[in-house]
């Protein structure tokens, strides 16, 4: 990743992941009004944000780069991992005019909104300042967040019973559900803040955030020269939690040596300082959670099964967003309201039609799509009566027909399985996790090849839905 210039501490920080042509370009037209750094993948991106002494504040990012130029895998992911490392950043993907079913998902995955690439420098800067008026609003993000917990479907009063049932337990607490479920504003609204805990420190750390070297000694602290800059002994958040709450998000980024010294936490409050043998004792509650299935992680060997079932004696399912029916309705209520109060714009309402197409889309991003959906809207469309079309131009909707499928023979599909099985199964070492999931990675690849990449087509293929097939899609190479 290229440094920031120096000499332009005032202008925004703007991240340019694409081919080096594209950013070259961007560079050249936009370099005037931000400060800039870019990259060319999304490995080397992760890499130079850990090393950036400040976390961008917007982002231009295509979906997809050489030697796959039409696959958005990578894209995808690297908005999961940008909105993970940078909470507050706001993404704009840069698609070509075939790749807008694909730039729709990646809004609803968290992107704050998408231009057609190639386009005029004056674009740019409108796409550039809007999502910049949006960022100023998602400074309140954690107020309408952390707000009670609206809605009267049976999956929202089952979500209600467990945080009621877990609030005051002295036990560590797992928080499972999907990306964009408010997980942490759960935890420090419901676990924290109306218990007995309520007044003393509730601490968060994004495990996936941090550098692996980093994250040892923040949390368990260190010694005086335990490593190179220690020039002070410094607690971590262990200690710095005291009698609160110490939240760890996206817990499955932890690395196994870190997971076998949080378990001995767990199990008796025992830590030690990086670089010291004194034995310390940590009286913090944990609350873990986890947008994966720590269970099937357990299973592949990249999580501990003792920390796991630890973990899990209190658990906190957070429905997604599609099982929540009407309660999208009044969930759009509080969020245009709010928002509009705070961009002191008119509230926009929706036509008959815009209600039902809302009622109806199944929000693969979840609330922090159905946030930024909003926020869009009132930026775009104050005072506004929004028709259907207008909002179905803020949706990942695709509704072209899907291609036809040759019928298939259950019966001479399964006796080919049992020959290739019996095979396999003569040339151990074998592994049936490791084949199921090299099954159903090699059948992925097939449905997006068949469907050029786009997304809803290669769903439909695979008999998914959208939010199925790109969960299984986020994270490729197995990292949290």
């Amino acid at each position: 990743m290229t440094d920031a210039p120096t000499g332009s501490a005032q202008k925004p920080l703007l991240l340019i992941v694409d081919d080096p042509p594209v950013v070259g370009e961007l560079v050249s037209s936009l370099g005037s009004a931000f400060e800039i750094v870019t990259s060319h993948s999304r490995s080397h991106c992760a890499q130079g944000l850990h090393a950036l002494g400040r976390a961008p504040e917007l982002a231009l990012v295509g979906l997809g780069w050489p030697p796959s130029p039409r696959r958005p895998e990578e894209g995808f992911a690297l908005i999961t991992d940008l909105l993970g490392i940078c909470p507050s950043i706001r993404i704009i993907v840069l698609a070509e005019r075939d790749e807008t079913d694909n730039a729709r998902h990646a809004r609803a995955l968290g992107a704050a909104d998408f231009v057609t690439w190639p386009c005029g420098t004056e674009d740019l800067f409108a796409a550039l300042r809007q999502a910049s008026i949006c960022r100023v609003l998602e400074k309140w993000r954690e107020t309408p967040i952390a707000a009670p917990l609206i809605g009267t479907s049976a999956a929202t009063e089952r979500l209600k019973r467990q945080l009621l049932q877990c609030a005051d337990s002295p036990f560590p607490v797992l928080i499972e559900g999907e990306s964009g479920t408010r997980k942490e504003a759960l935890a420090g609204s419901y676990l924290h803040h109306r218990t007995k805990r309520d007044g003393k420190p509730f601490l968060a750390v994004n495990c996936a955030a941090v550098p692996p070297a980093l994250l040892e000694p923040m949390l368990f602290g260190h010694a005086k020269d335990a490593f190179p800059g220690a020039d002070t002994a410094r607690p971590g958040y262990f200690e710095n939690a005291a009698d609160g709450t110490l939240f760890l998000d996206r817990i499955g980024g932890l690395s196994l040596e870190l997971q076998a010294r949080l378990q001995r936490v767990l199990e008796n409050g025992a830590f030690h300082r990086l670089g010291e043998t004194l034995e310390r004792s940590s009286r913090a509650r944990i609350i873990a959670a986890s947008h994966r299935d720590l269970y099937e992680e357990v299973k592949a060997g990249r999580f501990r099964a003792d920390l796991y079932y630890r973990l899990s004696a209190c658990r906190v399912n957070v429905p997604p967003l599609r099982e929540m029916g009407a309660d999208k309705l009044l969930l759009l209520d509080h969020f245009r309201h709010l928002y509009a109060a705070r961009a002191q714009r008119p509230a926009f309402e929706f036509c008959e039609e815009a209600r039902q197409c809302w009622l109806r889309y199944a929000f693969p991003g979840n609330l922090r799509e159905l946030r930024d959906i909003v926020i869009r809207l009132i930026v775009k469309h104050p005072g506004r009566i929004i028709a259907r079309t207008e909002l179905e131009a803020e949706l990942d909707v695709q509704e072209e027909p899907a291609p036809a499928i040759p019928p298939l023979s259950v019966t001479e599909l399964r006796e080919d399985l049992l020959e290739s099985a019996m095979i396999r199964l003569r040339q151990p070492p074998f592994s049936l996790d490791r084949l199921l999931a090299e099954t159903e990675r090699s059948y992925v690849e097939a449905a997006l090849r068949l469907a050029d990449g786009n997304g809803g087509r290669a769903a439909r293929l695979l008999g998914l839905d959208r939010a199925a097939l790109y969960d299984r899609m986020a994270f490729p190479t197995g990292e949290p």
